[in-house]
């Protein structure tokens, strides 16, 4: 790609994306890295980021096809349609969340337009890639939003009340998942005044629960995986845990009021973890979270971006969390992508240069062809 990079930042049109995958703070640093910066007309509303703003951090304010025309570097927080991006380089970087697993229609149309498509969510976990981490930063709002929304819907007090009218007690809290959106919903809820717990099939988590003031709900007598799965995910587990951990979970959620579902297992539906049957055990006004609705649920009857109710139990599940808080999550998404150009901008180049180790990692497409290792698989 020439010097005088241009960046272009479409409009998000998904449904119910509230996304924005610039911020006028980002768009300052990038014009003084050297890049232009043009953004759709009204890309940032629904974050509530107004397009003077944008003017007025140096970014041009243009329709569609107009911002795309000549753009080397295409920003998105869901991956542009391949009819939006006519107009674009040869050879320009779609860097985005681009689901290659359920869009492989999509990547393959990156591919035949030439273009190369970044993923983001493929961002390794590893120390100098922290700050370029969507999933991370996404997930820590998620967790956060999936306890408030789950408070919202259940009928009474978080926190334990003594008042003159007689005790009120606490509400028991179970997370289950204890990655990056189960930590921030462990805190959460105790910022909330619950009595939480927590279980996950990763041992080395046990040690983080209790440093969040919950209590560790774990399988003893069946190993789990010490330390983290590839790339810092959890793995699925032995046929053996799984009914261990079902048994323990059966005789612990009877007596929860909030339950808040958080695994996943990349490129794979999510996990089975709680059972119709087990959820008629709740208590009736119980509240289960599924943050794992958009691959499908953790939880047995979740319905994305619908409210269930099953024997007296509100299933929540959205398909987009972080979209519920729109102005904070694009703020974050918007420092990941900018990090992510920053740390491998190359001054003599004009432009950002990619090493193999991140490239290699988040590259989908180049050349004309599908280039990354998971789908060619």
């Amino acid at each position: 790609m020439p010097s005088g990079r241009r960046i272009a930042v479409l409009k998000e049109r998904a449904a119910g994306e509230t996304r924005v995958s610039a911020s006028p703070e980002t768009v300052r640093k990038l014009v003084a890295l050297g890049a232009s910066v043009a953004i759709e007309a009204g890309a940032g509303v629904r974050a509530s980021i107004p397009d003077d703003d944008y003017r007025a951090a140096g970014a041009v304010i243009g329709d569609a096809a107009e911002v795309v025309a000549g753009a080397d570097i295409v920003f998105g927080v869901q991956g542009p349609e391949p009819d939006l991006l006519a107009g674009v380089k040869p050879g320009a970087w779609i860097v985005a969340a681009l689901d290659p697993f359920a869009r492989r229609a999509r990547i393959e149309a990156y591919a035949a337009a030439g273009l190369e498509a970044l993923a983001m969510e493929f961002m390794p976990r590893i120390t100098r890639a922290q700050t370029m981490d969507i999933l991370s930063s996404q997930s820590n709002l998620a967790g956060y939003k999936a306890v408030l929304a789950a408070a919202d819907v259940y009928g009474r007090a978080f926190p334990m009340m003594m008042t003159a009218a007689g005790t009120i007690a606490a509400a028991r809290v179970f997370i289950m998942g204890v990655g990056v959106a189960g930590l921030q919903a462990i805190a959460t809820a105790r910022r909330l005044g619950a009595q939480v717990s927590a279980t996950d099939v990763r041992a080395a988590t046990k040690e983080q629960i209790l440093s969040l003031g919950a209590k560790p709900i774990f399988v003893e007598n069946v190993a789990g995986i010490e330390g983290e799965g590839t790339g810092g995910y959890a793995t699925e587990m032995s046929e053996e845990y799984q009914k261990a951990q079902a048994d323990l979970v059966s005789s612990h959620i009877a007596r929860q009021d909030i339950v808040i579902t958080t695994a996943l297992i990349p490129g794979r539906a999510a996990p089975r973890l709680i059972t119709d049957a087990q959820i008629a055990t709740m208590k009736p006004g119980s509240v289960i979270f599924d943050l794992a609705a958009p691959q499908g649920g953790n939880v047995e009857g979740t319905v994305a971006d619908q409210v269930v109710e099953k024997h007296g139990v509100t299933i929540i599940g959205f398909s987009n969390t972080p979209a519920h808080l729109p102005a904070d999550a694009s703020a974050l998404y918007a420092r990941n992508l900018f990090n992510f150009l920053a740390a491998f901008w190359d001054k003599d180049a004009g432009g950002p240069v990619l090493d193999a180790e991140i490239g290699d990692a988040i590259r989908l497409t180049r050349d004309g062809r599908i280039v990354h290792e998971r789908l060619l698989a």
